[in-house]
């Protein structure tokens, strides 16, 4: 029994990060991957975007997959019989909750939110369909019309609610005490699913686990609207390392999926991108290499071999002899202090560093030869 799932909305939120358009093609390997890695459920995408996004459904559904798969709904007929069409009956329904969104964008009133939402929900159970509902802008919802939004829902039959921080507008304290509070008032699962409006997403979802969400949404490397959406690698990270939640999740996954999304995207990650970064894992500084070799617990709190990295010693400005030292060693060079205190004198001094502002780690340590003992510094290699 897993602590928490991940639903992943790579392919319906994430798509609506602009200029992003998955192919066929890369939709598939992406749902292949997820399910590989172990996701709880898969958004698949929006039927009502037409028949092109249907077409692209079904051949998601075809390919079998062990984690369950679900349509995005606005809270229209017309949208759930589209969904019907792509052969998956597991329809999430958005509901605005908010009064921006019911008075401003849909001109409307709550008792006319409340039922449609009993119209709808009843029109889909009619129809054979398992039903999920979402509150969209749930963090500026009046919390008392909120819990009797959730609670009409879960006396239709729904399964499970959303509660989306459509606005990244939240921080983890204020997430906690609202989910403690709808929590202690229904019985079915809670999704969050939070944006990163003000880079809080990733604590945000932690501190709605911590009140009693079951489900979180989120997208591989974090692509959405805006800021982007909930981090899929943070969370299920954090979730696992920090509050010791137990996964069946497969961290080796992680980094492959990560490059993959990416690609498929085009959006390129920082180097310091947690856990998946190019850099994130590679330390420079003399006093943190020293601890490594040590113990890597010293400067590490995960071990990079869980999640399919590995630690890289950069050698820098800030490197120590025991960096330069550990160089030479994987080399199968033993050298004395004075001499690997003149190499540590060239490395910081090193023409890579100042006008290229790149680190030697490119040259892999590699050296050009030793000649009549003194060591040459690496050539930079492209």
């Amino acid at each position: 029994m897993e602590d928490f799932y991940i639903l992943d909305t790579t392919l319906r939120d994430g798509e609506q990060t602009p200029g992003v358009d998955f192919t066929l093609e890369e939709k598939l390997e992406i749902a292949t991957m997820l399910d590989r890695a172990g996701v709880g459920v898969i958004e698949v995408g929006t039927p009502a975007m037409g028949q092109e996004e249907i077409e692209i459904i079904k051949k998601i559904n075809d390919l079998g997959l062990k984690c369950e798969l679900i349509t995005w709904n606005r809270l229209s007929k017309s949208d759930i019989d589209s969904s019907i069409k792509t052969g998956i009956k597991n329809v999430h329904i958005g509901v605005p909750v908010s009064d921006i969104h019911i008075y401003n964008k849909l001109k409307k009133s709550r008792e006319w939110i409340m039922e449609t939402l009993k119209e709808l929900v009843t029109y889909a159970l009619n129809k054979g369909c398992k039903v999920s509902v979402g509150a969209e802008d749930a963090s500026r919802a009046d919390l008392d019309f909120l819990i009797e939004f959730y609670k009409t829902a879960e006396s239709l039959g729904v399964h499970r609610v959303r509660y989306a921080d459509t606005v990244g507008a939240l921080d983890p304290f204020t997430v906690y005490e609202n989910i403690k509070k709808i929590k202690a008032e229904i019985s079915i699962d809670i999704d969050f699913h939070g944006h990163n409006d003000f880079g809080m997403a990733t604590a945000n979802a932690l501190a709605a686990c911590r009140a009693g969400a079951k489900y979180v949404s989120a997208t591989v490397n974090g692509i959405g609207e805006r800021a982007g959406n909930t981090s899929l690698e943070e969370i299920v990270a954090s979730l696992k390392y920090i509050g010791k939640y137990k996964t069946n999740f497969d961290m080796k996954q992680i980094p492959v999926l990560s490059k993959y999304v990416e690609k498929a995207s085009g959006i390129k990650l920082s180097k310091n991108k947690p856990l998946v970064g190019e850099a994130v894992f590679s330390h420079e500084s003399g006093i943190h290499v020293d601890g490594l070799l040590k113990d890597r617990r010293t400067y590490e709190f995960i071990d990079p071999i869980e999640i399919g990295r590995e630690s890289e010693f950069v050698l820098g400005k800030t490197s120590g002899k025991a960096s330069v030292k550990n160089a030479m060693e994987k080399l199968g060079i033993e050298l004395d202090d004075d001499k690997i205190s003149k190499i540590l004198e060239k490395v910081r001094k090193g023409e890579s560093i100042e006008k290229k502002k790149e680190p030697l780690k490119k040259l892999k340590y590699r050296v050009v030869g030793i000649f009549s003992g003194e060591i040459k510094l690496p050539f930079i290699f492209p």
